[in-house]
Formats: structure tokens, sequence, C-alpha cells
């Protein structure tokens, strides 16, 4: 179980695509990479086998070597993507000044 672990969010900042398991924060966090859209930033297994996260390994080496460019649009979309506090804040506030108004 993982709540909401930075492990993921740091990796994603600094250019590594994660290979997680779809648990707590990480399913929230992790998008899994669809290769017919393009969608997601990163490489899932939903399971705890051994031969799940080996998939997930062998789709993250496929994309890294057969299709560089979208693996690299993945990386550059995952480094621009703002996970800070003040963004956060700035989504409550809009909510509860909304709600406030109703």
């Amino acid at each position: 179980f993982e709540p909401c672990g930075l492990t993921q969010l740091n990796a994603m900042h600094y250019g590594t695509l994660p290979i997680v398991r779809e648990t707590g924060g990480l399913k929230d966090t992790v998008e899994p990479y669809n290769d017919f859209t393009g969608e997601g930033n990163g490489f899932t297994f939903d399971r705890y086998e051994s031969g799940l996260l080996l998939d997930a390994i062998n789709r993250a080496k496929t994309l890294y070597f057969e299709n560089r460019y979208h693996w690299d649009e993945i990386v550059q979309r995952d480094m621009a993507k703002d996970v800070s506090w003040e963004n956060s804040a700035k989504q409550y506030k809009n909510l509860y000044l909304e709600l406030t108004q109703w």
C-alpha cells in the first residue's frame, strides 16, 4: 500500500518514467501508457505478481527502443506537469468559493 509517495513524482519531474503497481497514490498519479492513444505517463501492473512486473518492464523497454519519439514525448510531458501544492491549493480555493456561492 502506498498512500501517495513522492518517488514516482520525483522520477517524472527528473525525466524517469515510473513502473509501478496500481495501488494507493501510485494508481492516482501514474496513468498507464496507451500504445494506441499515446496517453499516459508511466507503466503499471495491477497485481503483486512477478510476471506482471516483468510485462510492465518489457512494455517500457519496447517503447524506449522501438518508438523513442513517443518515449521522449512522455518524458517531456511528465517533466512539465505541475504537481506543486500551489496548483492544488488554487483548485481547492476555487472549489470552496464555488460551494459557498451555491
